[in-house]
């Protein structure tokens, strides 16, 4: 049976998920250049997502029809493939007539009733295709976040993942967590880019699952002719979100592009030297929009994505630095002089993670905005130790590990409750002060990700055991980055420990809207002078930063040595 090789087809913009237009952002060969099945050869992208589209055969590129920056809608062409003989597409048997532009991709099932006989050997079974059905992915509940940042994409359009596996990864100013995927499939459409704002219900993505009925492609026909060969069709190899459109040479004038002047820029072609040649800002339609919106000439803003991409992050910088400069605000901080410290030896520069960004940034906040007061005593916590030591047994029987750290949670607690000028925030205009009627304390953690604040909800009103479990399970959580939004949220007052690094004392840094918080050194132990000699004490350095305008000094002082009485004689806990 002959079988007939398409020489020169006409790759077109797929179906695009419901967008009316995307851009062209980036084209991603030139003519002349070979390419392989499902290589990208262009990228389009719409106000929310952007997809690669992958060439649906291995050939050679003989003309393109687009140029970076323009607007494409489904079925507009995008370039000529000369489809190389490892790259055929089989057809069913050739007709009399010539092949028109829609018998270019052909199916065997499409095989008309006479050829079907040697199309099918005699008694061979059906081949069969696995069924497949799509599905949504959205952003789930969020724990009483608003909307959270993408701040990174897990997946690509075409990766096939597994039930569970991450798609993206999401972050508030305070937590950060994974989406899974609700199941097993290939990622056939994102939603979303890096950056995005996100809100519960919002798609992320759609997947193809496998289902497990299959359906026949085609029916069983007995044969006659002993000695006529079966056709099976080549796999599918298209994406399910970048099935390309193909047309045969023959195609008439109406269904083949060529480039002309109209479609490239100024009769530009396409080359391998000039294939990323920039006619305009290397930006997408949100950032265009979010520019004209501030007035920002975006040709005077500096990139910090891919290929010299800007994003909205560049453009808030950009922002951010004209109202701080001299010029616009009247004065200014001064800014550190920038030094090239290669001149002095080698280094090495890394890109700080979201979360450490988001981390200076509050702390900046909060240094400049709060006056900060810290004053320092050391508790004694040896009868504390003690009692702990005796409990090693029913630790082990209840898998609990007691730790300082859940005493002192109890004797802050305690002290929050009465003395309630710490268990306050200002409100943001500065002319009241809210007191809050809970005790929800933070608990600093370090994490490989950087430095994460879980909070303890209702301290006051648990015992040793409940508490131990709690911090353990939280601390855990955050350093896999599995914390909800909600789980960061709400505290009173904040408790940073480096007993297990070391140190005799720092000054911890308020976490606005809070007015304290408790830095916690290394216990050690000191000559304490007591009953006319002095004896070994288990002294635990403690630090209290507090913010002034909230807590005078006589606060500070009755809150702190509340706190000293508490962990010195644990029995005050339940007066």
């Amino acid at each position: 049976m002959k079988v007939r090789t398409l020489t020169n087809q006409t790759v077109k913009v797929p179906d695009l998920g419901g967008a009316a237009e995307v851009e062209v952002i980036e084209i991603s060969v030139a003519v002349g250049d070979e390419v392989s099945i499902d290589e990208s050869i262009i990228v389009v992208e719409s106000d929310k997502a952007s997809m690669d589209i992958p060439c649906p055969a291995a050939g050679k590129v003989t003309a393109i029809s687009v140029a970076e920056g323009s607007m494409v809608k489904e079925g507009d062409a995008l370039l000529e493939l000369e489809i190389s003989e490892s790259g055929a597409v089989t057809s069913a048997p050739e007709p009399a007539q010539s092949v028109t532009s829609e018998s270019a991709l052909v199916i065997a099932s499409e095989a008309s009733a006479q050829d079907a006989p040697s199309v099918i050997a005699n008694d061979q079974t059906a081949s069969t295709a696995p069924a497949t059905a799509k599905e949504s992915v959205v952003v789930p509940d969020l724990g009483g976040a608003d909307k959270v940042e993408l701040i990174e994409l897990m997946v690509a359009v075409g990766d096939r993942i597994n039930e569970g596996d991450g798609i993206v990864l999401m972050e508030s100013d305070k937590a950060s967590m994974e989406l899974p995927s609700p199941a097993g499939g290939v990622i056939t459409v994102l939603h979303v880019n890096e950056g995005d704002s996100l809100a519960e219900g919002d798609k992320v993505a759609e997947l193809e699952v496998m289902v497990t009925n299959a359906q026949p492609l085609m029916p069983v026909v007995d044969n006659t002719e002993a000695a006529a060969e079966p056709i099976t069709p080549e796999p599918e190899t298209f994406k399910p979100s970048t099935s390309v459109l193909v047309s045969s040479s023959t195609a008439s004038p109406a269904t083949s592009k060529t480039p002309t002047s109209s479609n490239v820029d100024a009769g530009h072609t396409q080359t391998g030297d000039d294939r990323r040649r920039k006619t305009d800002v290397y930006a997408g339609p949100a950032v265009r929009k979010l520019a004209r919106k501030l007035g920002v000439d975006l040709s005077r803003v500096k990139s910090s994505g891919p290929r010299g991409r800007l994003a909205k992050e560049d453009l808030h910088n950009y922002v951010k630095k004209l109202v701080s400069s001299p010029d616009s605000m009247g004065g200014a901080i001064p800014k550190v002089p920038e030094v090239d410290f290669s001149q002095f030896g080698e280094i090495v520069t890394e890109p700080m993670s979201k979360l450490h960004k988001i981390t200076a940034a509050n702390m900046h906040r909060s240094w400049m905005n709060v006056p900060h007061v810290t004053q320092f005593d050391d508790a004694d916590i040896t009868e504390l130790e003690a009692f702990r030591q005796t409990l090693k047994d029913e630790m082990a029987e209840r898998e609990i590990k007691i730790t300082p750290v859940s005493f002192l949670m109890k004797a802050v607690a305690a002290a929050l409750e009465t003395n309630r000028a710490f268990n306050a925030s200002l409100s943001s205009d500065g002319e009241s002060i809210i007191y809050k009627q809970y005790v929800h304390i933070g608990m600093a953690v370090d994490t490989p990700a950087g430095l994460m604040v879980p909070v303890l909800r209702d301290v006051n009103k648990k015992g040793i055991w409940q508490l131990s479990e709690e911090i353990r399970e939280l601390a855990d959580k955050a350093k896999h980055r599995k914390l909800k939004p909600n789980e960061m949220q709400g505290g009173c007052f904040t408790v940073s420990s480096l007993g297990g690094i070391g140190g005799t004392g720092f000054t911890p840094i308020v976490n606005t809207p809070e007015v304290g918080i408790l830095g916690v050194s290394k216990l050690v132990v000191k000559p304490v002078f007591q009953n006319g000699e002095f004896v070994p004490r288990k002294m635990l350095p403690l630090s209290l930063s507090y913010d002034h305008r909230a807590v005078n000094g006589g606060d500070a002082g009755r809150f702190m040595t509340e706190i000293a009485a508490n962990l010195a004689d644990v029995r005050r806990l339940l007066l």
